[in-house]
């Protein structure tokens, strides 16, 4: 296989290679080896879903009902973009009895359009509006597996670790915001065997980069009066200021979180102590920090005596708190992309990254909501957050426990070892 993202090369016949695949696919499941024709994206995808207990003969979950998806989709970014999406893929998908769908960062499939036969056929599988089809919990699948891997992919026949969703292939790319870089969610072709082919996972990838381009087309033009901080999930953040995006150093990041968390402002010998674990660090060392962070920024935002900025900034931290404050626990997830500079060291940069930790998790377990503890429990930083896996056990529907069960007694054996 030349490309290792394309399940199959033009020419091949999908017949031949469907055998081989099932015959692979029983191998791994019955005894857990991966034989030599499947590729590697598929087989690492595999060994994640059979470490999440994602069960060979299951079926996605609906996790938002008509009101709650009407809701939700209505104000997803993603929503702006839907105009571009219809009309780029709305004749591919009539005239190849294909659907065309689009899920959240989180897998949840906000819409699935195309021709009714194939709707009809394709929610005996509940790959519907609202089902969840995460890697973690449906398996392998071209938006699922897109999103967990950040790259467009397709996804044919037996390579599908669910056998429900055997019968079908599937091309998947993610999107981006343009800003930020954040992962918002996936574009998915899904349909029969001709979609085994190298066009339709290119037909996919430009689908989801016109999506981008309309994102950046729709979004404001930054001024110099409006900073835009993003650094949650980041180790090193990015800033957007008067049209510039610049992306800081790892010590600039924490000053600048630090300075859009005290918009009042800091004294010198008080950012030290906030900054420095080391307290051999001089008064010399911050001063040339701060010297180099107001050569880049200019100095009329950066002002000193004490520092701050001299605009606002609209951080994602912020507006995760604000929306918790609020009581829009949603919202505040939604815009959560992860503990704010996970790799700072940093005294209160580790002291706002827990505090915030800690504000979210606890707003999700007293909320009970099941899709969204399964949004924490089931992303990089909650996959061991055994307090958020127990909520989750409890919130979940009898017949979706066991797994929830089963990762429960798993980090309760290992957390108490």
């Amino acid at each position: 296989m030349s490309d290792a993202w394309v399940a199959l090369e033009s020419g091949a016949d999908p017949a031949e290679r469907i055998g081989v695949l099932r015959r692979a696919y029983d191998a791994y499941v019955t005894a857990g080896r991966v034989e030599r024709p499947v590729r590697s994206v598929v087989a690492d995808s595999w060994h994640r879903s059979a470490r999440a207990h994602v069960s060979p003969d299951g079926t996605a979950g609906v996790e938002l009902d008509a009101d709650a998806l009407t809701a939700y989709r209505e104000g997803h970014p993603l929503a702006r973009v839907m105009p571009v999406v219809r009309e780029l893929t709305g004749a591919y998908a009539q005239d190849g009895e294909h659907l065309v769908a689009v899920c959240d960062a989180h897998g949840r499939l906000l819409w699935v359009e195309g021709p009714p036969a194939t709707r009809g056929k394709a929610g005996l599988m509940n790959f519907v509006p609202g089902a969840r089809w995460a890697e973690a919990v449906a398996g392998t699948n071209a938006p699922g597996t897109a999103i967990t891997v950040d790259r467009p992919v397709q996804i044919f026949a037996a390579e599908h670790f669910r056998r429900p969703v055997q019968a079908w292939t599937c091309a998947a790319a993610p999107i981006h915001d343009p800003g930020t870089g954040r992962l918002l969610g996936a574009v998915d072709i899904t349909g029969g065997d001709r979609l085994a082919h190298p066009h339709s996972l290119a037909f996919v990838g430009a689908v989801a980069r016109a999506a981008e381009s309309q994102l950046a087309l729709l979004a404001p033009a930054p001024t110099a009066e409006r900073v835009q901080l993003s650094a949650l999930g980041r180790d090193e953040a990015l800033l957007v200021v008067g049209g510039r995006k610049l992306r800081l150093s790892r010590r600039h990041s924490e000053i600048l979180v630090l300075l859009a968390h005290r918009p009042e402002g800091i004294g010198g010998d008080e950012l030290l102590v906030e900054l420095y674990e080391d307290e051999s660090v001089t008064p010399v060392t911050l001063r040339a920090e701060l010297s180099r962070l107001r050569g880049l920024l200019g100095p009329e935002l950066l002002r000193s005596r004490p520092y701050r900025l001299a605009v606002r900034v609209d951080a994602d931290f912020g507006t995760v708190t604000r929306r918790l404050a609020s009581g829009a626990v949603t919202g505040a997830l939604s815009a959560y992309a992860g503990p704010l500079l996970p790799a700072s060291q940093a005294p209160a940069v580790a002291r706002l990254r827990r505090r915030l930790e800690d504000q979210l998790r606890a707003a999700l377990v007293a909320r009970g909501d099941a899709g969204l503890l399964a949004d924490w429990a089931y992303s990089p930083w909650g996959e061991e957050d055994l307090v958020v896996w127990r909520a989750l056990a409890g919130a979940l529907p009898l017949p979706q426990r066991p797994s929830a069960l089963a990762r429960v007694r798993e980090l309760d054996a290992w957390q108490g070892s």
